[in-house]
């Protein structure tokens, strides 16, 4: 929490440091300009790569597979276009470096590695992991796995007594 505030705090001042430095070194207008020019290029660049991600995320799902770098990808896009819109040549920076697919992927791993330390993945058992099958000799069995329950009357005769 105390890193979150400190940033809150940090990145404003660094950003209107650097928005003053480069003004004094190469206008003000000019630095207005650039400022204004990486906002579309980032708007145009967010729109491209989000496209493309929003593709593979769907091909992942139509082809059964679990769509984590897709969403991760999607995730970092959008973490990067709203850098890009926000004015500062730092946050620019950053957002540019989160679009650009080379350095997505180094980030990306990033996020994976800081993902792990903190979540905690369950999934279901395989073959070795796996309960036991249900039918002779099982003690419970699943419900409604396929979504064909029906609403019954409580004096319904099929109804065990």
């Amino acid at each position: 929490m105390f890193l979150l505030i400190a940033l809150f705090i940090a990145v404003p001042i660094v950003e209107l440091w650097a928005i003053v430095e480069v003004g004094a070194l190469i206008g003000v207008l000019p630095t207005i300009l650039l400022l204004f020019a990486m906002s579309v290029l980032g708007a145009l660049l967010l729109r491209h790569q989000g496209r493309g991600a929003w593709r593979r995320f769907n091909r992942a799902l139509a082809e059964g597979r679990f769509p984590g770098r897709e969403v991760a990808d999607g995730l970092l896009i959008t973490m990067g276009g709203a850098l890009l819109l926000t004015p500062g040549f730092i946050t620019d920076a950053v957002g540019l470096l989160l679009l650009l697919p080379p350095t997505r992927a180094i980030a990306r791993l990033a996020l994976r590695r800081w993902a792990a330390r903190r979540l905690v993945v369950v999934g279901v058992g395989g073959a070795r992991g796996a309960p036991p099958p249900y039918g002779r000799g099982a003690t419970s069995r699943p419900y409604d796995l396929d979504g064909t329950a029906e609403e019954i009357d409580a004096d319904d005769p099929q109804l065990p007594g």
